[in-house]
């Protein structure tokens, strides 16, 4: 879990976008790598090498920078209170693809185990990947 305020494009000196190309973020990631790596001889800054290794392991792929930008979007419009305003202010669209999967995976095990020990261990399996995961579809708490 991230903490509150963290923006790992900030910290490769990025615009928030979530169109940036992986050779846009790759090209930060290095030119940082380079000034601040541990093994110059100057010492580099192992600190800010350290965060910027980890902004570069969220953001250099698409879904990361995907899921960042959206953590970061709810923070820019402003806390929304109650489930539905969270909910709206979320990504809804991605909430309810998960859940279908979650229906599809559950319904499959059904299909294939029966009604046995196997099936309601994929049920809950799918239900646990669901909670876990689901978090990111909504906004921040107010």
């Amino acid at each position: 879990m991230r903490a509150a305020g963290y923006d790992p494009f900030r910290t490769l000196g990025l615009s928030a976008r979530p169109d940036l190309t992986d050779d846009e973020v790759r090209a930060a990631w290095r030119r940082i790598a380079a000034d601040t790596h541990p093994d110059r001889p100057d010492g580099g800054d192992r600190d800010r090498f350290a965060a910027a290794a980890a902004a570069y392991a969220v953001l250099r792929t698409g879904y990361g920078r995907g899921e960042a930008y959206a953590d970061l979007r709810p923070a820019a419009s402003g806390p929304a209170r109650g489930f539905a305003a969270r909910l709206r202010a979320g990504r809804p669209g991605v909430l309810a693809l998960r859940v279908l999967i979650t229906v599809a995976v559950g319904g499959a095990g059904v299909a294939v185990a029966g009604i046995s020990p196997a099936s309601v261990a994929i049920m809950a399996g799918a239900l646990t990947w669901l909670i876990r995961t689901a978090r990111h579809d909504f906004a921040a708490r107010a």
